[in-house]
Parts: structure tokens; sequence; C-alpha cells
């Protein structure tokens, strides 16, 4: 059987003689939006074959299983993604349906173990065979990048290694695939830039002076620092090798959000007017809510009047299905809303609400964006994110403070 896409009616005739059997083939037609969903979750589906189980958050898991958790809960509220990928989730990744793999094997004896893994005693995959062993230039290699020590200035370099990772998660940076045909002497690094190699975010920290390789090459020695607290002075080269051997290498771009003043009480001369932050107090009856109501506090960010967004809060679950009173607002000038509404969350994560209220019609919802922070705690955060100093902080639950990393 034959694909047909653009056969003539003489192409026709002739496969039909030779009884081989045309059948029209669709083409699928997808926005530039929808293919990139449809790739991401199909890394997601490698992933997931590739380990039995479901990527995982976690400090402890490298950089892409942390990024592929956050996308699958995304893909899985999202209800336009689960229609557009319902034909492809032939794992059941998107329903939470996916049984794991892992640990069913553990029944199997040694030979049906090496069936299932595609190894026949007496085939050419044998596990005698060590068709597979490393050549020495490639342990030198690996060597090279396994030699790392522990940075004992870490903590200088971890409010960097917090920020980068917070810019990923909120789309202000982007992760490019590491490209080889771009020629191995083509590759260039520099002071400051940030990488993905052997699943850890690393970042190059001096770049030596140079100096001839005895193939002639230029070379140099740099200082990479890496995210799990160790270090390496590895070779120019061999960090480039090492990225080129290493499938999911990528570099890191730049941060998209312009440093400095982002608040003013005043709008300058030039600056766009994007929105406002605005916290909220409600006067919900809720038990929790009423208990707790000096330090409950709705904080989010508008484009429009904020008295325009409350006036019929007591009909809206987002509001508690109460009137609210506005605490506190900050103007915000040339900035993306979505993405600083999203820092802002994040770092007040620890102290989400986690109460549902029935809506109108009797059904339960769960409440969004309120936290329970003191107003001054809010004041500060704003402060810090003014001076462009957030990445540097984290909200300490237990003291109700905000601490430097």
């Amino acid at each position: 059987m034959i694909n047909k896409k653009k056969l003539t009616k003489e192409d026709d005739e002739l496969l039909a003689a030779l009884g081989i059997e045309v059948v029209s083939k669709n083409v699928a037609s997808h926005t530039p939006s929808e293919e990139r969903i449809i790739i991401g979750f199909e890394e997601i589906q490698r992933f997931v074959e590739q380990n039995g189980r479901l990527p995982e958050h976690g400090e402890d898991k490298d950089v892409f299983e942390r990024l592929y958790s956050i996308r699958l809960d995304r893909l899985r509220v999202l209800e336009e993604s689960k229609s557009l990928l319902k034909n492809l989730d032939y794992q059941n990744l998107l329903e939470g349906n996916y049984v794991p793999t892992i640990g069913l094997m553990e029944e199997l004896d040694d030979n049906e173990l090496l069936a299932k893994l595609g190894v026949n005693e007496n085939s050419e995959n044998s596990i005698t065979n060590l068709k597979h062993v490393q050549s020495r230039a490639d342990k030198k290699a690996s060597e090279e990048i396994a030699n790392r020590t522990k940075c004992n200035d870490f903590e200088k370099f971890k409010p960097l290694f917090d920020e980068v990772k917070t810019d990923i998660d909120l789309g202000n940076r982007t992760i490019i695939r590491f490209r080889k045909d771009s020629g191995f002497t083509k590759t260039t690094f520099k002071p400051g830039q940030f990488i993905i190699v052997g699943g850890q975010i690393s970042y190059i920290e001096e770049i030596g002076q140079s100096f001839k390789a005895p193939n002639g090459e230029d070379d140099a020695r740099l200082r990479v620092i890496y995210d799990n607290g160790t270090e390496s002075n590895i070779l120019l080269r061999s960090l480039i090798r090492a990225m080129y051997k290493d499938e999911a290498s990528r570099f890191i771009t730049e941060s998209e959000v312009i440093p400095g003043s982002l608040f003013s009480g005043e709008s300058s001369e030039g600056d766009i007017e994007s929105g406002t932050i605005y916290v909220l107090r409600s006067r919900s009856n809720h038990p929790i809510v009423k208990e707790n109501r000096t330090i409950v506090h709705k904080i989010g960010v508008t484009g429009g009047e904020i008295e325009k967004r409350i006036a019929n809060a007591k009909y809206d679950p987002t509001f508690l299905m109460a009137d609210v009173e506005i605490i506190a607002s900050y103007k915000l000038a040339n900035i993306n809303r979505m993405k600083l509404e999203k820092l802002i969350h994040k770092f007040f994560n620890e102290t989400k609400l986690n109460i549902e209220i029935k809506d109108r019609f009797g059904k339960l919802v769960k409440a969004q964006e309120w936290f329970l922070v003191p107003l001054f705690i809010i004041d500060e955060m704003v402060e810090r994110i003014q001076d462009g100093t957030i990445s540097e902080y984290y909200y300490d639950l237990s003291s109700a403070q905000i601490k430097r990393y």
C-alpha cells in the first residue's frame, strides 16, 4: 500500500497494474503554536518511554525533567491542548492514568529480562560482546567533565542559578538546542553565559588567557560553576566536545526582562503604563478568612482600573463571593503583566490559601491568588522587584520574613 499525495491518472493506473493499493493521505494542518505544543508533548512522551515514569518536580531532578513536569502540568489544565493532543496521547499522560513501568520487570528471570532488553546471548548484542566499550578518547573526555570539585563560594552564584530557573519557568529565557552543524571551531562561549550540559545548568564564570593547543587550535582554561554546587577548570575545547557528545546539551538565552526600576509613584515621560499590581482584602465570612482577615490578601496584576475589576466581587468566586477593599496598589510600566504576576505568585507560593467556596450555582470552586501574607511583606517584595534584586531573596514562612539566599 502506498500513500497518495500528488499522483497523476497515469501513475494511478500503473500502480494498479502492479497490484499496489493507493490510499489518500490527509495532511494535517496545524498552526505554528499547535506545532510547538505537539513537539513539546512528544519530548515528554520520549522521557516517559526512556524512564518508565512521569517527569517529576524537585531540586534533585535535572533541568529538563523539571521543565517536562511543568509543561505536563500546564497541558493537563488547558482544554484546547488536551483536545489537540488527545489522539497522540497513547500513554494516557493527559488524563493522569499512566501506569509506570519501572519495577514491572523485577519478577522476570535473567533470560526473560535480557530478552526484554533485546539482548540475545548468541547474537551480536550478547553481553559478552564488548562492542560498546568506550574508546580511550571518550574516557578522557568523560574524565575531564567528571573532574569537578566543591565550589567554596557557591553562595555567591546560587542567586544567579535561582534567577535563571525562574526566568525559564516564566518564559523570560529560552533554551536553545546546541547546533552541531555549526562547526566545532565556530562554537564560542563568553563569561557570564549559561548553558546546559550533562543535565545541569552551568555558568561560565571565567575564561582564561588563550593559548595554542597541540593541534594548533586556540584553547583556554575555564572556570565553570554547576547548579549542584560544584565547579571545574575544564578546557574550552573539552567543554565544547562534551556538548557535542551530549544530545541534551543546550544554550540558555539572556533574560528578556530589562533590569532596573519597574515601579514608580509617577510615570516618567516616555513610559508606557502597562498596568497595576493590586492588593485586596476580603469581607467574606468564611471561617478561615474571618479568623485571618488582616493577613489574607489577594495579589494580582491588571491592565485596567481596579475599581472596575472588583465591581461585582460578591458574585465572583475569584473574590470569594464577597465584597473586597483595595489595601494597596503599585503602578508599573514597560513590563509584561502576565510574567510579573506569575513571578509574584511563585514568590509567595508557600503561603497560598487553600480553600474552596461555593459559587452562585452551588458548585465548589478553589480560591485563586489569595495568600496568607502581611501587607508589610508585600511592600518589601515590591521594593525588591523595584531595585532588581528579587531573585536574591525568598519568603521564609516560619519567620514571616523575606530573606536573602
